[in-house]
C-alpha cells in the first residue's frame, strides 16, 4: 500500500493502481468518457485530465499509475480549464438535438456539459455530419452524435469477442461503425447502448415511446439461463418499457444477454390471455375466476374417479418460479399422483436416482473464469449461457485452454484449444477415458468394470491432447450442456463425464436450462419430492408425452414446440380426456388440446425465487400488475389445492411457500461427487444412415422469448430455419442454397429449404427444435432420409 494526496486529502491506494480507480473507490468525481472499469484504458477523450504536482501539463486520470506521495488536484485552475477546453472539444461536431435523442435525461455528455460546459463556442464553421448505420433490430444508430470514444469498439474486442465495431478514417473523418455495413450478431451487443455516453447507441424496440424521468425502475431476476442475471426494470404506466443490467459482480457483473434485455417485448404479445377460457362442446368461453377454477377441478376429479390419480400428469416450465413448482408438486402427490416433471428436453431417464440434489455448476460463476482447463461437453455454451461462456473467454485469455466434444461445430469467441465434432459423442468419451488412464492417473482407483468396458478401445491423438490437457493447471472443470442433456444417451454421457472428472481431477458441472435448478430443489421430478426420494417413482416427462394419459397440468407451457418430441406429445395431449393449461398465452393449437387456459402472469408481474447453477436462492418482487384478469401462478395452485381438499395450501404470499420449501431442503451442500457411475455396457457400432442433430435457438427457449419481436428478426432467430447439411453432402445430393430436400423421419416428412453449413459433420444434418415448420417432423434425434425436391423450371420459350 503506498499513499497519495487528491485535493488535499491522503489515501491508502495499492500500487499501480491507476488515478481514476483511487477516486472512483473514495467518492471522489472525475468526468470521464471513454473510461469504463470493465474496458481496456484507450485514455483517448481527454476528459479526465487532473493536474499532478511536478507533471508538466494536465495528466489523464484513468492512464496514470499512482505513486507514492503523489499530489493530484482534480478542481484546480488547471485542471477545470483542461477540462473545460475538452469539453468544448467534444461538442464541436455534436448536434442539439437533445430533445428528440432517446439518451436524453440520462446522458453523460448533458450531464458533464452542464458543469463543464460554455454557453458559447468559438467554433463557427460547419458541423461535420455522419450517415447513420443500419446495424440490425437491436441497436439504432445516430452516429452524428458519436464522440469517439471507441466503448462500443472497446466491448466488442475484448467483452463479446467479435470485432464487429471499429474506427476506420482519421481525425475528423473518423467514424465508428462495422466498415462494411452488416448486422452486429453478438448475444451480448446490446450492452453497446449501456456504455454508449451518448445517443449515438441506443434501443431500437424502445426507441421515441418514453423519456427517462417518465419511467420507474424496479429490480428483479432474469429467467432464461442459468445464471439468474441482476436486472433493472423501468416501467412506465404499468408497462415494461426497457431491461438494463443491476450490477451484481459475482453473478453478471455488469453485463446481460440479449435475450434477457429484449424479451419483455412478449409481455404484450398480440396473443396475450387476459381472462380464463373453458372449452364447453367444442366451443370455447371466457368465463370468470370462480367458474373456470371450478371447471378445471372438476375435469381433473372425473378424470381421477373414473381412471385413477395416477392417469393424471404435471408439466412445467424450467422458467416457472421456486414457488410455483413446489405448490405443482404438492397438489399432484396431494391427489396421489407421482406424475410430475420439467425436464422436457430430456429422453434418457435411466439413471435419475444417481443423479445429484439439482443441476449445479460445480463451482460459483465467478470461478469459471479462474479455470486452467475446461472440457465442455455437448453445449452450444456461446448460446446457450452467454454470460457462462464470458466467464470462459476470460479464462483463456490468462492461457486456460478450453476443449469441446460438440455434435456441431458451433462458431466461439474464445481459442479453442482442442476439439471433436461428431453426431456420436459417446465413443469420443471413451477415448478421453483411456487416454487419462494411459497418462498419470492412477488406474487402481478405477473400478474394475470400466477398464474391461474400455480395453479395446483405441485412442486417437486428439483425445490424448484433450486428456493431457486436462491434466495440467490447479483448476480443472467439465461441463455438461443441453445437447448431451437432450442426447438420447444422457445417462453414459453424464457417467463417462463423472469418471474423465474423477480421473483429471476436475469439477464436474453443469450448465442448466433457466430455474432447473429451483425444479429439482422443489421436487418438480417424478422420483423425488423436495430433495427426498419418492416410493415408487411416477412417469418422468418424456413417458407423460408418449403415453396417452387421461388428465394433464400445464404450467407456462407449449409442449409442441418445448418438448423433445413435439409432434408426439402434440398427438397424446389431443387424445386426453382433459387438459388443463396454465399459460399467458393462448394460440391456435392450444385451443386445439386444452379444456381450461387459465392466464398466468409472468416474471415481472408476480413475486417468486428462481435458483441459479450455483446454488443461490434469488427471490424477487411484482414490478408491475399483471393485464387483465391475469393471476400468478402459485396464486391459482393454491386455490386447486383446496378445491382438491389437499392440506396445507393456506399460502398468503409466495414468501411462506419459498419458507416452506427451504425448510424441507434444508441446509445441504452443492456436490456433484457421487460413486463411480459405470455404464453397464458400452455399444460403439457405427452409426447408420444419415442422423438428425437438434437444438433450441437461443430465441426460442421459452414462450415469452418466442414472442419478442426484435430478437426474432435477428441472424440468430433466422438461422433456425431449414435443413443444415455440410458442402460435402450438398455435393453428394446436387443441391444448392436455393435448393429445397424432402426429409423422411420416421413416419413423417418434410420439403424444407436447404442451408449449406459447413458446422454440420458429415453423415448428419442439423434441424433445430421448437420451430412449428419443423413440428411433424417428431423427435430431436434419430435417422433421417433426405431426397431433392426437383427444381421447377418457370422459364418461358
Amino acid at each position: 500500500m503506498i499513499t497519495i494526496e487528491i485535493d488535499g486529502k491522503p489515501y491508502q491506494a495499492e500500487a499501480n493502481q491507476m488515478l481514476i480507480e483511487i477516486a472512483d473507490a473514495n467518492g471522489i468525481d472525475i468526468p470521464r468518457f471513454c473510461y469504463h472499469k470493465k474496458l481496456s484504458v484507450a485514455a483517448n477523450c481527454r476528459m479526465c485530465l487532473v493536474e499532478v504536482e511536478k507533471a508538466p501539463k494536465p495528466m489523464p486520470a484513468c492512464a496514470t499509475p499512482i505513486m507514492d506521495g503523489m499530489k493530484v488536484f482534480t478542481r484546480s485552475t488547471k485542471a477545470l480549464a483542461a477540462q473545460k477546453a475538452v469539453m468544448e472539444f467534444l461538442l464541436i461536431n455534436h448536434p442539439l438535438d437533445c430533445p428528440i435523442c432517446d439518451q436524453g435525461g440520462e446522458c453523460e455528455l448533458q450531464d458533464i456539459a452542464v458543469g463543464y460546459g460554455k454557453d458559447g463556442s468559438h467554433y463557427q464553421e460547419s458541423k461535420r455530419v455522419v450517415v447513420s448505420k443500419n446495424i440490425g433490430p437491436l441497436i439504432a444508430t445516430e452516429m452524428t452524435r458519436c464522440i469517439h470514444c471507441t466503448r462500443c469498439v472497446r466491448f466488442s474486442q475484448e467483452i463479446s469477442g467479435i470485432q464487429e465495431m471499429g474506427a476506420p478514417g482519421r481525425g475528423e473523418h473518423t467514424q465508428i461503425g462495422t466498415y462494411i455495413e452488416k448486422n452486429v450478431t453478438s448475444e451480448l451487443s446490446g450492452n453497446m447502448i449501456d456504455l454508449c455516453p451518448v445517443g449515438a447507441l441506443t434501443s431500437k424496440p424502445f426507441q421515441f415511446s418514453a423519456r427517462a424521468w417518465e419511467m420507474q425502475q424496479r429490480d428483479t431476476i432474469a429467467p432464461h439461463d442459468a445464471v439468474g442475471s441482476h436486472i433493472h426494470l423501468h416501467i412506465r404506466r404499468n408497462q415494461v418499457m426497457r431491461v438494463a443490467p443491476r450490477e451484481n459482480e459475482a453473478i453478471n457483473e455488469v453485463w446481460i444477454s440479449d435475450r434477457d434485455r429484449f424479451s419483455y417485448e412478449g409481455l404484450t404479445a398480440e396473443d396475450r390471455l387476459t381472462a380464463p377460457m373453458i372449452k364447453i362442446e367444442g366451443t370455447w368461453h371466457r368465463a370468470n375466476w370462480e367458474k373456470a377454477l371450478a371447471f378445471a377441478a372438476d375435469g381433473l376429479k372425473a378424470v381421477k374417479s373414473a381412471e385413477g390419480s395416477q392417469s393424471i400428469g404435471a408439466l412445467a416450465s424450467p422458467t416457472a418460479t421456486v414457488e410455483e413448482l413446489y405448490l405443482l408438486q404438492k397438489l399432484m402427490r396431494g391427489i396421489g399422483s407421482q406424475n410430475i416433471d420439467h425436464r422436457l428436453h430430456q429422453v434418457d431417464f435411466s439413471d435419475q436416482k444417481e443423479a445429484p440434489s439439482f443441476p449445479y455448476l460445480g463451482q460459483a460463476i465467478a470461478d469459471l473464469e479462474k479455470c486452467d482447463a475446461a472440457l465442455v461437453i455437448g453445449s452450444h455454451l456461446r448460446k446457450e449461457q452467454p454470460l457462462l461462456n464470458h466467464r470462459l473467454r476470460k479464462a483463456t485469455l490468462r492461457g486456460a485452454k478450453v476443449m469441446l466434444v460438440n455434435p456441431i461445430d458451433y462458431e466461439f469467441n474464445l481459442p479453442i484449444a482442442e476439439k471433436i465434432i461428431a453426431a456420436s459423442m459417446v465413443e469420443h468419451l471413451v477415448g478421453i477415458t483411456k487416454a487419462l488412464l494411459e497418462l498419470e492417473t492412477d488406474a487402481s482407483l478405477m473400478p474394475g468394470t470400466m477398464t474391461a468396458l474400455i480395453q479395446d478401445i483405441s485412442v486417437n491423438d486428439t483425445q490424448q491432447a484433450i486428456a493431457k490437457n486436462l491434466l495440467t493447471g490447479e483448476k480443472r472443470t467439465v461441463l455438461l450442456g443441453h445437447l448431451a442433456t437432450a442426447h438420447p444417451q444422457f445417462s453414459i454421457i453424464r457417467a463417462l463425464a463423472a469418471v474423465i472428472a474423477k480421473l483429471s481431477g476436475a469439477e464436474l458441472g453443469y450448465l442448466g436450462e433457466a430455474n432447473t435448478s429451483g425444479a429439482w430443489l422443489a421436487g418438480a421430478l417424478p422420483h423425488r419430492a423436495a430433495d427426498a426420494p419418492v416410493d415408487v417413482a411416477g412417469l418422468d416427462a418424456y413417458a407423460m408425452l408418449t403415453q396417452a394419459l387421461k388428465g394433464y397440468i400445464l404450467l407456462g407451457l407449449e409442449p409442441e414446440l418445448d418438448s423433445w418430441n413435439g409432434a408426439a406429445a402434440l398427438a397424446t395431449l389431443k387424445k386426453a380426456d382433459f387438459v388443463v393449461s396454465l399459460s399467458a398465452y393462448h394460440t391456435p393449437t392450444m385451443e386445439s388440446y386444452a379444456d381450461v387456459i387459465l392466464p398466468i402472469s409472468l416474471f415481472p408481474e408476480t413475486s417468486g425465487t428462481y435458483v441459479n447453477c450455483e446454488g443461490k436462492w434469488q427471490s424477487f418482487n411484482g414490478a408491475i400488475n399483471p393485464p387483465g384478469e391475469t393471476r400468478p401462478a402459485w396464486k391459482i395452485l393454491r386455490v386447486l389445492g383446496n378445491l382438491f381438499d389437499v392440506n396445507g395450501f393456506d399460502y398468503i404470499s409466495s414468501d411462506q411457500v419459498r419458507d416452506e420449501l427451504r425448510n424441507e431442503v434444508g441446509d445441504h451442500q452443492n456436490n456433484n461427487q457421487t460413486a463411480w457411475q459405470i455404464p453397464s455396457t458400452l455399444t460403439l457400432e457405427p452409426i447408420q444412415g444419415l442422423q438428425r442433430i437438434s437444438e433450441m435457438p437461443i430465441y426460442s427457449v421459452d414462450a415469452l422469448v418466442r414472442r419478442a419481436d426484435a430478437l426474432q428478426r435477428t441472424k440468430d432467430a433466422k438461422i433456425a430455419d431449414g435443413v443444415h447439411i455440410n458442402a460435402k453432402l450438398a455435393a453428394k445430393l446436387e443441391v444448392n442454397d436455393e435448393s429445397q430436400l424432402e426429409v423422411e423421419q420416421g413416419d413423417s416428412s418434410l420439403v424444407l429449404n436447404v442451408v449449406i453449413d459447413d458446422r454440420v459433420p458429415d453423415e448428419s444434418v442439423l434441424i433445430y427444435g421448437g420451430q412449428m415448420a419443423t413440428l411433424e417432423l417428431g423427435a430431436w434425434h434419430g435417422q433421417v432420409s433426405v431426397v431433392k425436391v426437383p427444381e421447377i423450371n418457370h422459364s418461358r420459350f
